[in-house]
Formats: C-alpha cells, sequence, structure tokens
C-alpha cells in the first residue's frame, strides 16, 4: 500500500484532501526523516489502519528503522501523555500541575533520533490527540532547538491532513476501516 492508494479511496466530495496529502507527503519544510516520521506517528494517533499501513509501507524505504522505531516511539508515548497531561490542563487544578506523573517515559530522553525530530513526531501527535499543554511544550522545546515556525507548521499540517484522511475513509467505509483495524 501507498500514499497513492490513500488519495485512490478518497471519494471525490474529498478531493481537497487527496491534494493535500500530495502536497504534505511532498513537504519541503521540513527534512525526509522529519516528514516521514511525522507522517508515520500521525498515521498512528488517527488510529485508521488503511492509513497507517499505506504510510508506514512507503516510509519503510525513505526511513532508516531507528526512525520508523522513533516515529511509532513517539505515537506510543503521546497516546499516554497527551491523556495524562490534557487532564492536569483542563482540570485547571495547580495540586496536580506539581504532583509527579509516576508514569514511565524513558523513550524521551532516548528516541532513537535527532531530538527535534522527535519533538516535531510528538507535537503533530499531540495536535492530532488534543493536548494543548503538550503542544505548548514540544512548540517551545522545538523553538528552542531552532526549528523554524514554518517546519513546525508543517508538521501540524501533515497532522491534520492525515487526521482528516483516516477520519473521510472510515466515515467512507467503516466496515473496510473495522477488517482494517482487525488486521
Amino acid at each position: 500500500m501507498s500514499i497513492d492508494t490513500l488519495k485512490a479511496a478518497l471519494p471525490e466530495y474529498a478531493k481537497d484532501l487527496r491534494l493535500n496529502l500530495a502536497s504534505v507527503a511532498a513537504e519541503t519544510a521540513l527534512s525526509d526523516q522529519q516528514r516521514w516520521g511525522v507522517l508515520v506517528a500521525t498515521a498512528i494517533a488517527a488510529r485508521n489502519g488503511l492509513v497507517i499501513r499505506a504510510i508506514e509501507g512507503e516510509a519503510a524505504g525513505k526511513l532508516s528503522p531507528e526512525a520508523l522505531a522513533a516515529a511509532k516511539t513517539a505515537a506510543a508515548i503521546m497516546a499516554m501523555n497527551n491523556v495524562y497531561y490534557r487532564f492536569v490542563h483542563l482540570v485547571g487544578q495547580d495540586d496536580y500541575r506539581t504532583m509527579p506523573a509516576r508514569l514511565r517515559m524513558n523513550a524521551l530522553a532516548k528516541p532513537g533520533v535527532e531530538k527535534a525530530d522527535f519533538e516535531l513526531m510528538s507535537l503533530a501527535v499531540s495536535a492530532v490527540n488534543g493536548c494543548g499543554l503538550c503542544i505548548e511544550s514540544h512548540e517551545k522545546v522545538l523553538r528552542e532547538h531552532g526549528v523554524s515556525r514554518e517546519a513546525i507548521q508543517a508538521a501540524v499540517r501533515i497532522a491534520a491532513v492525515v487526521h482528516a484522511v483516516a477520519v473521510t475513509l472510515e466515515a467512507e467505509n467503516p466496515a473496510v476501516a473495522e477488517l482494517a483495524a482487525a488486521a
């Protein structure tokens, strides 16, 4: 499977998504590793088996095994952190902000790729998962590492498009989405 497979599966009413998917897959504000890492991480965050298989299938030839593992790690860790820190943020009680999370996050220290690349993946997943506190934190770290606003925006654009493609394909054919999830 490939991104072309996803584009072909999109209905006519979602032709903007088809064009946007082609555009973000060729995004020049990010390195190949950053772009494909963000694509893989956000595909996993979007939870659609067809999208995951298609993007991972194409990314396999473009990412090192370490970078592919880092993208999967970003999706996994952020799935946990985004729930926890969204709670901390939304509950609005300072007590929770000062309490230790007591969640294992060792992968953040040695993700297997450059810190900025992993942060871009984590930011993009946090955007899909809607965690404002995580988005703010990752954006700040990225800016401290000298990552441009254009690159940060590009990562979030990828997240938006991948998520929209996943939602559209699932809405169009829930039975196929269920089969893909079971596979």
